[in-house]
């Protein structure tokens, strides 16, 4: 049988080859699978065919093996990617998180030395988004108090971040 009558047995029997690859799992991948098998069917058999038929499905089995192997490559090859993006990056996550810990413990420490006015001053203003009139009142002290105390606090934290920034 030469090449081109086992491509028209294909080409007749495409409805059932379809089918068959459907029913075993192909889905929407029947129609690319029919189509490498129609390519396949192009060259010459290595030895006469007694049923061409026969031939195409069992081709047609072979490429849904081939499928599925390639499927199960593809996922483990994305799931060994996975792990080793996921590990190194929660590697990387971890030693932030101790980075960023240790730094706020160097922040809390650098405005306890500042006084206990200068730090309340500090935290009510920038993380309690106080007024400075209101901490001034709450603290009894003048505007320009709580503003000498902002300006302290910052002056100490410039210089923690420029320690920061050169280690």
């Amino acid at each position: 049988m030469n090449p081109s009558s086992l491509q028209a047995v294909a080409i007749n029997e495409r409805s059932r080859l379809l089918r068959f690859l459907a029913a075993r799992g192909a889905g929407e991948d029947a129609e690319d699978l029919f189509q490498e098998l129609w390519q396949r069917a192009g060259k010459p058999p290595v030895q006469p065919l007694a049923d061409p038929l026969s031939y195409l499905f069992r081709a047609a089995d072979n490429l849904m093996c081939d499928m599925r192997r390639s499927q199960i490559s593809r996922a483990r090859r994305q799931f060994d990617w996975h792990e080793a993006a996921f590990s190194q990056n929660e590697d990387t996550l971890s030693e932030r998180a101790l980075i960023a810990r240790e730094r706020l413990e160097a922040v809390e420490r650098v405005l306890d030395k500042l006084g206990p006015r200068v730090s309340q001053a500090f935290r009510r203003y920038r993380l309690e988004e106080q007024s400075q009139a209101a901490i001034a009142r709450d603290l009894g002290v003048s505007l320009s108090s709580v503003e000498k105390d902002l300006q302290k606090a910052y002056r100490a934290l410039a210089e923690l971040k420029r320690r920061f920034d050169s280690e």
